[in-house]
């Protein structure tokens, strides 16, 4: 698994390099202080996964992750200071948070977890060709219509596959080239887009809230303001999910019903 250090500190890029080194199966692809070398160097790179410093001199790790686009941002480790940033975190899809000073044991199971999504990942393509299969659509055309809203979707679950019914699944948030599925506890991955995926559920179940989320609406317990214009939409299983600022009408029927 490829890793870039991202921070302004020098003696904090050492700290992680020297937990990387000791870590079976990682390699460090490099190491950047500054916000205009780490978008040039996660571009050529490609790594696997960023450990990201949230602060970054007068720069923060979130204008780099804008700079990049959310989807297109490898797998996010914030290593950061302050957990207040945790829920900002999420926000723009970081798979994990460790605080400094980093506790080697702690990066290593954010690393472990990395890993995790990497394998379900890379194993997504034949859930795919499975789903357009049962979809009945040609792997090389794109529908011209809304198909008919699926009941269920095909996840990858370990080695093999599982049709999963779409009113278990809780919500759904996108990842580059796939999506992820929560639903019971647990994470599937399909290799799709947002927009794809949200084309074959049911409208009235499923309500997109920004545009890399979505949520089953019969799994909200509760909504909160969060910003100017924007929620933190609470879900039964204590996921939270922060909506984006041009998704408000939907959101608003939600909380009229």
């Amino acid at each position: 698994m490829n890793v870039l250090v991202v921070d302004d500190e020098p003696l904090a890029r050492q700290v992680l390099r020297r937990a990387l080194d000791g870590l079976p199966g990682i390699v460090c692809v490099g190491e950047c202080a500054r916000r205009d070398e780490a978008v040039a160097t996660i571009l050529e790179r490609k790594p696997d996964v960023v450990l990201l410093d949230v602060q970054l001199g007068r720069t923060t790790a979130f204008e780099i992750i804008e700079d990049i686009g959310v989807d297109e941002m490898p797998l996010v480790i914030f290593v950061t200071a302050y957990d207040r940033h945790a829920l900002k975190a999420f926000e723009v899809h970081a798979l994990d948070y460790v605080l400094k000073p980093v506790d080697p044991d702690r990066l290593r199971e954010a690393l472990d977890r990395a890993a995790s999504v990497l394998s379900l990942q890379r194993g997504a393509s034949l859930g795919d060709r499975l789903e357009r299969l049962l979809a009945n659509l040609p792997t090389d055309v794109t529908p011209r219509v809304t198909p008919v809203p699926a009941r269920r979707l095909t996840v990858r679950d370990g080695e093999g596959l599982r049709l999963l019914d779409a009113h278990q699944v809780e919500w759904i948030e996108s990842a580059g080239n796939y999506v992820h599925v929560h639903s019971g506890g647990r994470t599937y991955v399909i290799r799709s887009t947002m927009d794809r995926v949200a084309t074959r559920l049911a409208a009235d179940m499923f309500l997109r809230v920004r545009r890399t989320a979505l949520i089953n609406t019969g799994f909200v317990s509760k909504i909160e303001r969060y910003g100017k214009g924007t929620y933190v939409v609470h879900l039964r299983s204590g996921a939270r999910v922060i909506t984006g600022r041009f998704y408000q009408p939907g959101l608003r029927r939600l909380l009229e019903l």
